[in-house]
């Protein structure tokens, strides 16, 4: 069985994918677009419950992947996500010295994301199995 494409072009993708981010949300650095993804996943993230989490995760390419489950603690019975104002307070407070991200963190991020590597029907797809407001939370406008 050959690499799988997530794998053997992981740098390259995320390299891409974390310059998009960059640039979407308007910040100067590598560092704090990386930063900036990694709040707004953790902030998804502690909506989800172990399984549901996993299965999100699975469509994301694999350094996304990592991001997402990084010094993770899962919770049995994990809240349910709030309004849009309660989850970008959410994903300013992470790491808040270093975190740099705009009000419109999370509608960037989702963008960025479905124009990387994804699949995005698999990812609309997993998002519909998952609790009210997964789909929202990476909804973007059109």
């Amino acid at each position: 069985m050959p690499m799988p494409q997530t794998y053997f072009l992981a740098s390259r993708e995320f390299d891409a994918f974390i310059q998009d981010v960059r640039d979407t949300c308007m910040l100067q650095t590598h560092h704090q677009a990386y930063h900036t993804l990694r709040a707004v996943l953790h902030t998804f993230r502690a909506h989800l419950t172990t399984v549901q989490a996993l299965a999100f995760a699975n469509c994301l390419p694999a350094v996304t992947r990592a991001i997402f489950v990084e010094d993770w603690t899962p919770v049995d019975a994990p809240p349910s996500f709030p309004d849009r104002k309660a989850l970008i307070e959410h994903v300013k407070s992470i790491r808040k010295d270093h975190n740099l991200a705009p009000d419109s963190a999370i509608e960037d991020v989702a963008g960025a994301l479905r124009r990387s590597s994804i699949d995005e029907r698999e990812l609309d797809r997993v998002l519909s199995e998952l609790p009210s407001g997964a789909r929202e939370f990476w909804a973007i406008s059109a």
